[in-house]
Order: structure tokens, then sequence, then C-alpha cells
């Protein structure tokens, strides 16, 4: 695989969307136009950046670009997660059970419950009053 063509795949989390650019490189996530070290405040959020990278030995090897929208910072982080993991399969079928033993390669498809009508939230209810 000397020349490798750009590949481009899709993560989803709750309402973020992460659409990245992969290609052979020296390990720079762009994320924005910044780099996500600056973009993710957390060393928390770089390690879920990082995992599927580090569980297949590819930290250092591709050059990512990432497009991210909506949701909120962990969300965004889970999305590129899966984004990433999605990429590495496409590249080589063999990260697949690597990746899928630790639940890197499944839609979280936890969204938040729509608020009802007649009640200040999801499930809660105003305050009952007897008389």
């Amino acid at each position: 695989m000397n020349i490798m063509e750009v590949i481009n795949a899709l993560g989803r989390r709750k309402t973020a969307v992460a659409r990245i650019y992969m290609k052979a490189g020296e390990g720079k996530i762009t994320v924005n136009k910044r780099d996500y070290k600056e973009y993710f405040p957390t060393s928390i959020l770089h390690y879920v950046v990082e995992q599927p990278l580090m569980l297949t030995d590819n930290l250092g090897k591709y050059d990512i670009k990432v497009n991210l929208d909506g949701g909120g910072i962990n969300g965004q982080a889970e999305a590129l997660r899966l984004a990433i993991s999605r990429a590495l399969c496409e590249i080589n079928a063999e990260y697949r059970p690597v990746l899928k033993a630790k639940g890197l390669m499944r839609r979280d498809p936890r969204m938040v419950e729509r608020k009802k009508p007649g009640q200040p939230g999801a499930r809660k209810k105003f305050q009952f009053s007897k008389r």
C-alpha cells in the first residue's frame, strides 16, 4: 500500500457529526482547522480520540482532517473516535475484531428524549397540588 488515497468516514454521537479525511502522514490530527490537542481541552478527550489508533498501533502514521459539527465536546470526541475506527477498518479489515472487542465500531444509539407537552421536561411533571 505505497500510494494511499484519501479515505473519508463518518462518525456520529448524540447530535455531533464527525466527517474525516484520512491519508498517510506523520500523525497530525486537525479538527476544524485547529490541532486536536487545542480543540479538545482535557487529556481524557485526547485519549478518546487516540484510542482506535493506539489499539491498532497506528499512532503517528496517518494525517487526519476533521470537520466536526453539532453536539457538545464529549459527543464530538466520541463521534470522531467512531469515524477513525471506521476509516481504519477500510484500510485494513484485520483491525475490525480488535476495535469491535473494545466497542469502538458501535454507533452509540442513546439520544436525548423529546420534551412532552404539559410537562417541563421529557419525564419530569409539574408539581401536583391536591388543593
